[in-house]
């Protein structure tokens, strides 16, 4: 069959080397790597498979008689007419579990960062400056895990050697999670109650957006510290600056914000206890070798009617 990787480009990685990739693993099929506007109206004109964003191969629906699946190269799918590819009968997978490993690393690197403030360490030695300083520990703390999906789930994995309580919160407490306890949204209050540590992996929905709030600022630990690589809003930005401003949180590290990008003007940036990265945690160079993994999977199962891997449509 033939597999049109549309254009684009994630964290710098060219679509060619997406497509790559995809030879490597189906070298029985016609992988075609579109380049131009023209060459994708062609491609998705008779391709069966579409991999990209999905936000060009919607424009091109009606055209697309012969497909069948738009593989998606993002985790999250919301910036999609879903109902749209529904009503064309084309299938829709996600990305979901790419994120996993690099995520994971970046939420330990962040919470070991902030209890050795690593950031005054490097200021230091900015000035040459030899003076000792207080650190915390991440041994025998408490780390509160919000979102259990693939990303939630191997933070918790890998915090399970640094001797940490790790409480998870989630949409269906009853799947349970590698966690010692797993409470659900209705009952994050309490989950958070007793944490030295949160952190927001969960997905942007109706559900967990505004989740951390005033209410929940009041109710976690002033010493606590929060880590967000879910969604800017799922953190109330005023919430957050009065909690630093006023002492309430101990600090923050921020992968996404709202508004995002955010603007230099905000004062988020001039706080000392907020670190901000430019929406980078699922940064990897292995980002299109997973995504492949997942298309070729799908692509066996396509072939003998069998379910989608990631399907959300």
């Amino acid at each position: 069959m033939e597999i049109v990787v549309t254009r684009q480009s994630i964290h710098g990685l060219p679509a060619s080397d997406y497509a790559a990739a995809l030879r490597d693993r189906l070298p029985a099929h016609e992988i075609t790597l579109a380049e131009t506007p023209d060459a994708e109206a062609t491609a998705l004109s008779r391709a069966r498979v579409a991999t990209g964003s999905g936000r060009r191969t919607a424009t091109h629906l009606d055209a697309a008689t012969e497909l069948e699946l738009l593989a998606c190269v993002y985790a999250g799918t919301n910036h999609l007419d879903l109902s749209a590819f529904e009503t064309a009968g084309v299938a829709v997978t996600n990305a979901a579990g790419v994120h996993g490993p690099n995520v994971a690393e970046y939420v330990v690197g962040a919470l070991i960062s902030m209890a050795r403030d690593f950031r005054r360490a490097t200021r230091q030695q900015d000035r040459r400056e030899w003076a000792s300083y207080q650190c915390r520990e991440l041994f025998d703390s408490t780390v509160c895990v919000a979102g259990l999906g693939a990303i939630g789930t191997a933070v918790a994995e890998r915090l399970e050697p640094f001797g940490v309580e790790r409480v998870g919160v989630r949409h269906t407490p009853q799947k349970g999670g590698p966690l010692e306890r797993v409470y659900g949204y209705d009952d994050l209050h309490e989950a958070v109650a007793g944490a030295d540590h949160l952190v927001c992996a969960c997905p942007l929905t109706d559900e967990t957006a505004g989740l951390i709030d005033r209410e929940l600022f009041a109710t976690l630990p002033s010493h606590a510290s929060l880590v967000n690589v879910a969604r800017g809003p799922v953190v109330e930005t005023d919430a957050l600056v009065d909690a630093v401003r006023w002492n309430r949180i101990g600090g923050a590290f921020l992968d996404v914000t709202d508004p995002e990008p955010l603007p230099p003007d905000h004062p988020l940036w001039r706080f000392e206890d907020v670190r901000i990265t430019p929406h980078n945690a699922g940064h990897s160079p292995a980002y299109y070798e997973r995504t492949a993994d997942i298309l070729a999977e799908n692509v066996a199962r396509l072939a003998d009617e069998s379910s989608l891997q990631n399907r959300v449509v």
